[in-house]
């Protein structure tokens, strides 16, 4: 469920009408629902409510914005960080710094020592290498750093290959098979206190059984290395749980979920930790564009709107599917292709569906457009960077800005020698 409806013929966030945002920011525009928002970090936490001990840290990636996490972290949310960048948003935000999980497969010296100064709660270490240099560089504080080591399952998620991170040729992870071998080492560093073991297989589920399978292998894990003499207290389950972009889409439900995890996950005897992303934020924001001109085309009419690309990059890069309504629907439908103005190919939304009847000045949103949306976009063609705007009831305000190709292009220098 979302706070996006129509009200006497008129598409509102909460309520707002869209067209009032239109008018005074502009678009393309990004427009978030804390109602929304709000809803999905409860219904996810309740879901989990058979699952014992529980910790539940957002994925910052999905959505970094700082009045994002701060509704968040309003609701006892945690962050799960991949860069420095994101863990310094987390704590701008509010989140606690001991409810902050550093992951990522590429932590630099510099961040692990950021992640040391501020005091976070764990990292997930994705590498024997990695766990060795965050031991060295704790050891040398007199600290001891609380970390679990990121396990690879092997296990397919069945989505995108581009957003599939536990299978075997996968970059994340240690494989399942050295895993045993590898925390012993880790667990004997002075500067470590290796208290568990972490998963992610992937993003966009459509299904729980990939994810059985997983959390059933790192059971068995578990039980090895406490047979093995280690003590483990905490496993972080990770994230993935898919949302609906299209409307028949019918992705499992959180409270389907924590069934399921309540079920596979007894008598582990362990904190529980949860990486929610999309399933939070994905539905609780639209990316609002204006029909620039339709275009006649050999199989349909091209609808050229101001959106592009650059603003919402997943259908470019991942093919994926954005469901595309009019602001203010006539009823009326038309078989389109929805393009925007950039000079590649790939700028296209839509190819040759079914949509509502638009024409020149037209509003239209992308539906679920709340995660891996603004956070993804670029200036590519030196177009602005997209602002975002946040709804509560009857009010709104610019949360993010529209960056201007003549702020960006400030911050680039000609040398002399070339005057």
């Amino acid at each position: 469920m979302d706070h996006f409806q129509l009200k006497d013929g008129v598409l509102h966030a909460e309520d707002v009408a869209l067209p009032d945002i239109a008018e005074q920011v502009g678009t393309p525009v990004y427009v978030y629902s804390r109602a929304t928002l709000e809803r999905h970090a409860r219904v996810f936490r309740e879901g989990l409510k058979d699952a014992g001990k529980v910790h539940l840290a957002f994925a910052v990636k999905s959505n970094p914005n700082l009045a994002v996490l701060k509704i968040l972290a309003n609701q006892g949310y945690g962050a799960d960080v991949v860069s420095g960048g994101e863990l310094e948003r987390a704590l701008a935000a509010g989140m606690r710094a001991e409810d902050i999980v550093f992951s990522g497969v590429g932590k630099s010296r510099a961040e692990l020592t950021l992640g040391l100064d501020k005091g976070i709660g764990q990292f997930n270490l994705e590498s024997e290498e990695e766990g060795q240099m965050l031991a060295e560089i704790a050891a040398a504080r007199g600290e001891k750093a609380s970390a679990t080591l990121r396990v690879n399952p092997d296990v397919d998620a069945g989505t995108h290959a581009k957003i599939s991170t536990g299978k075997a040729e996968n970059k994340f992870g240690v494989a399942i098979d050295v895993a045993p071998d590898i925390f012993a080492r880790l667990s004997k560093l002075e500067g470590l206190n290796l208290r568990g073991v972490a998963v992610h297989i992937g993003s966009q589920l459509q299904n729980l059984d990939p994810l059985e399978k997983c959390y059933t292998r790192i059971g068995q894990l578990l039980d090895d290395l406490r047979s093995a003499g280690h003590t483990i207290t905490h496993v972080d389950l990770g994230g993935g749980l898919g949302v609906p972009y299209k409307p028949e889409d019918n992705p499992p439900s959180p409270a389907e979920y924590g069934a399921m995890v309540a079920r596979v996950t007894q008598g582990w005897d362990v904190t529980l930790m949860f990486e929610p992303g999309r399933v939070i934020a994905g539905n609780s924001g639209v990316m609002m564009t204006q029909v620039i001109r339709i275009k006649p085309g050999v199989n349909s009419d091209f609808v050229i709107v101001d959106a592009a690309m650059n603003d919402l990059m997943r259908p470019a890069i991942y093919d994926a599917w954005h469901h595309f309504e009019a602001v203010q629907p006539t009823g009326e439908t038309m078989t389109a292709s929805i393009v925007g103005p950039i000079c590649e190919s790939s700028d296209i939304f839509a190819k040759e569906r079914a949509v509502d009847r638009v024409q020149t000045d037209d509003l239209g949103i992308f539906r679920t457009a709340g995660a891996y949306g603004a956070t993804m976009a670029n200036t590519y063609n030196s177009r602005p960077l997209v602002p975002e705007v946040l709804v509560d009831g009857d009010q709104y305000a610019v949360v993010a800005e529209r960056i201007e190709p003549s702020t960006i292009m400030a911050a680039e220098h000609v040398p002399d020698w070339l005057k």
